[in-house]
């Protein structure tokens, strides 16, 4: 009877392991697909980065907007359409190995964080913005801040963002696993540094958002299993003075323009008079 419990505590051991390591590869696999962009919208490539433009009447002040993980600029048009309105330009872009920007491999924002600067290059050149502000949901918001980041915008709103990559596949391992998951991450974060080659230590935004010195928004929804409410304030306690945090009561680790779209707009809004 020991003998065969035995053999089933390590089948299981061994099962586990292995899901881990396939889901390490999941997480890290392309998000390519073909994007469809509305008719208003004009579709560039520059520098590498797939993006596409929505224009206002002046680009006084200019948007760089960032999709989360496995998604692709398009989750980013009604907020493009709702800052046009107001009379902001808008360049939605696609994150490498997102959309239709090349890639091999998700990195959890370090080679994403050239299509960041790529995105606000284009911004200042080819539309000659006055002033830019990025808004990066999750991945996005990572990209603006690691690998060659942070991006030296004028202002910058993160959404849902995780502060480190430890704290990131610790809560996913939980929401799948329980709280057993939590002591199981290592096996998978561990993998990391051997995929996308970066160390643990530079998949740090809450580091990096030390670093930035133009006013933050920091947002995230009270219900977020995969940024939990207290990595968020830590994340606001990080950053400059400069800063403000909104908990968005009820969401989840969603669209938080679309949960609450009323006061998304205000606050947005309210942030960059304030800020610009």
């Amino acid at each position: 009877m020991k003998k065969y419990l035995l053999q089933i505590i390590v089948f299981v051991i061994i099962g586990t392991i292995s899901l881990l390591m396939v889901l390490g590869l999941y997480l890290s696999r392309p998000s390519n697909q073909t994007v469809i962009m509305p008719k208003n919208f004009e579709d560039i490539v520059y520098e590498g980065t797939y993006a596409s433009v929505l224009r206002a009447e002046d680009n006084k002040i200019c948007a760089l907007l960032m999709h989360g993980i496995r998604s692709n600029r398009s989750s980013m048009i009604t907020r493009s359409i709702f800052l046009q309105k107001n009379g902001i330009t808008s360049l939605l872009i696609d994150l490498q190995a997102h959309g239709e920007t090349p890639g091999n491999e998700i990195t959890f924002g370090i080679k994403e964080s050239l299509d960041a600067r790529n995105g606000l290059e284009y911004l200042q050149k080819k539309e000659n913005c006055e002033k830019v502000i990025a808004i990066g949901q999750s991945l996005g918001g990572a990209s603006a801040l690691l690998g060659v980041g942070p991006i030296e915008v004028d202002a910058l709103i993160l959404e849902s963002v995780y502060p480190t990559i430890v704290d990131a596949i610790k809560d996913r391992i939980e929401i799948r696993l329980g709280r057993i998951g939590r002591f199981l991450a290592p096996i998978l974060y561990l993998q990391i540094p051997l995929r996308i080659n970066a160390s643990l230590d530079e998949l740090k935004p809450i580091d990096a958002l030390k670093k930035v010195y133009v006013p933050v928004f920091i947002i995230s929804g009270t219900n977020d299993q995969h940024t939990k409410i207290d990595e968020t304030k830590r994340l606001y306690e990080a950053a400059n003075e400069k800063k403000r945090l909104w908990l968005v009561n009820g969401a989840e680790h969603e669209d938080l323009y679309s949960y609450d779209p009323i006061r998304y707009e205000a606050n947005i809004l309210d942030f960059i008079d304030k800020s610009l």
